[in-house]
């Protein structure tokens, strides 16, 4: 099959393209969701090797059971960043595996709204769901991420702003497999200046714990000294000289099975978690019912409907409990990778399977591990900027494209609730909402919810109590269109032709 000439059309069929551009674009894949995948146990003490090959599982596991039809990717979800803080705040080797337990039954919850879903049809079920809950959360989703982005910047804008105009000049201006490949030559490009400046006489090792009472070293090298510009940390270049090229990504010690099998199990610390963290899942639900409308709305087909959620949701939770039970994160639909297929109009799953087997793989070289695990904050801040910002545009979208009525107050009422709380509550000192409910063998019982859980689950009461509503699922969630033609092979002559929208495709 010859390749394809790359138009501004949208490829479902990555096929066409080649192996070497689908190869790519699968590396794309991987490298979009792995700044935030790797960044939860890097917050949370969890294991990097284990989070990589639960992604991938996990993805694929998603794939089958979705019938191999929807293109996300399942990466490390923020929204149980406060459930693993509550439990072990300091990340403590102990008491992460009572964190998991709870993230494992957690869930379990997906698998409960799954089977309503079945059993009772989605319509009655989306009918508490409908584009004026979700819009709203898909944009509180990314703009509760934008503060790590903008973190993750400022440690060297100067880097961050070089792998932002990477994106944006290769989405605007570039041709061919360079337009589609975005979020990819940012990493390289930017990793490239800082090794450039990393390697010049004018850098030099900060220790930017330096002065802190106790503090471990924090040794990074900085352009001129200036802990403002930061380049690589000299633990990661360490890392990557130390580390096996081969080894198991998990270890028993590790895994919710080992505080049933080292005869030191903590009851009331287990009930504890579960009680933290499974209200936790009301944030992610609905988060993932967005996640599915955002990817519905970007590639043009209505996922919801077919596959089916209860097929989507099952995926999802099965997935997440699968990873908690052997010691990594919980699993989530990721957005940046929606965003990755908004920049690059490659909607085949065949190319997230791919990224999945590529995240697999690196789970068991420690040595890749490392090396990713050493792409710059500055560099890893300057991409999640970008794709936290796609995902609010693409929950602005999803307003739009439903034809949201905002002259009604019941509707300004909801989204602004949504938004004001999932943020304000996240951005809060405290970080969530903590509600004590008495103790369990002397330790204090405390449930916490994080804004996404609160503004979702306000916006889902609203939406049912407020009356007026005039949406109808049934005859109103359909994805948008493809309005972009679907690219074919080229003809022996060269002369390139498209073929018709996905929808005339189909029907052929």
């Amino acid at each position: 099959m010859s390749k394809t000439s790359l138009q501004d059309g949208a490829v479902y069929d990555a096929k066409q393209l080649g192996a070497g551009r689908v190869v790519v674009l699968g590396l794309q894949h991987m490298f979009a969701m792995f700044g935030s995948t790797v960044l939860v146990p890097a917050l949370t003490g969890l294991s990097v090797s284990a989070t990589l090959l639960f992604a991938g599982l996990g993805t694929l596991l998603f794939h089958m059971i979705s019938k191999r039809k929807v293109p996300a990717f399942l990466g490390s979800s923020f929204a149980f960043l406060a459930g693993y803080f509550a439990i072990a705040p300091h990340g403590e080797a102990e008491l992460l595996p009572y964190a998991c337990f709870g993230v494992a039954c957690a869930g379990l919850v997906y698998l409960l709204l799954a089977a309503a879903i079945k059993g009772f049809g989605v319509n009655r079920v989306m009918k508490f769901f409908p584009p004026i809950v979700t819009g709203p959360i898909i944009i509180a989703i990314g703009l509760c991420l934008s503060g790590t982005a903008i973190n993750s910047c400022s440690t060297n804008w100067l880097v961050a702003v070089v792998a932002i105009l990477i994106i944006v000049i290769c989405n605007i201006w570039g041709k061919g497999m360079v337009k589609i490949i975005p979020i990819l030559l940012g990493v390289v490009g930017a990793c490239l200046v800082c090794i450039i400046f990393t390697a010049a006489p004018l850098s030099t090792v900060v220790d930017l714990n330096a002065g802190v009472e106790g503090a471990t070293p924090n040794l990074v090298y900085c352009i001129g000294g200036d802990p403002n510009l930061q380049l690589f940390t000299q633990a990661s270049i360490e890392n990557i000289q130390n580390a096996a090229w081969v080894g198991l990504p998990v270890q028993a010690e590790n895994t919710v099975f080992h505080i049933f099998t080292s005869g030191s199990l903590n009851t009331a610390l287990l009930l504890n978690a579960v009680i933290t963290i499974v209200p936790i899942s009301l944030a992610t639900v609905v988060e993932h019912i967005g996640d599915i409308s955002a990817i519905s709305s970007t590639v043009g087909e209505n996922f919801i409907k077919d596959p089916g959620l209860h097929r989507t949701l099952t995926g999802d939770g099965l997935a997440t409990t699968l990873a908690s039970l052997f010691g990594a994160p919980a699993n989530t639909t990721y957005g940046e990778n929606t965003g990755v297929l908004t920049l690059s109009k490659v909607y085949d799953p065949m190319v997230i399977r791919l990224a999945a087997c590529f995240a697999i793989v690196f789970s068991f070289s420690p040595k890749l591990a490392a090396c990713i695990s050493a792409i710059p904050t500055p560099v890893i801040g300057g991409i999640s900027l970008v794709l936290y910002g796609m995902i609010s545009a693409v929950g602005v979208r999803n307003l739009v494209e439903n034809q949201i009525d905002f002259s009604k107050v019941r509707n300004v009422i909801i989204a602004a609730l949504i938004l004001v709380l999932s943020i304000g509550i996240t951005y809060s000192a405290a970080g969530s909402i903590n509600l004590p409910c008495g103790s369990i063998g002397g330790d204090p019982l405390v449930i916490s919810l994080s804004g996404l859980a609160v503004g979702s689950l306000i916006g889902i009461i609203l939406n049912a109590a407020l009356p007026g509503k005039d949406y109808v699922f049934e005859d109103k969630q359909k994805a948008a269109q493809a309005k972009d033609e679907t690219i074919k092979p080229e003809p022996a002559d060269k002369t390139i032709t498209q073929s018709a929208p996905r929808k005339d495709k189909k029907k052929k």
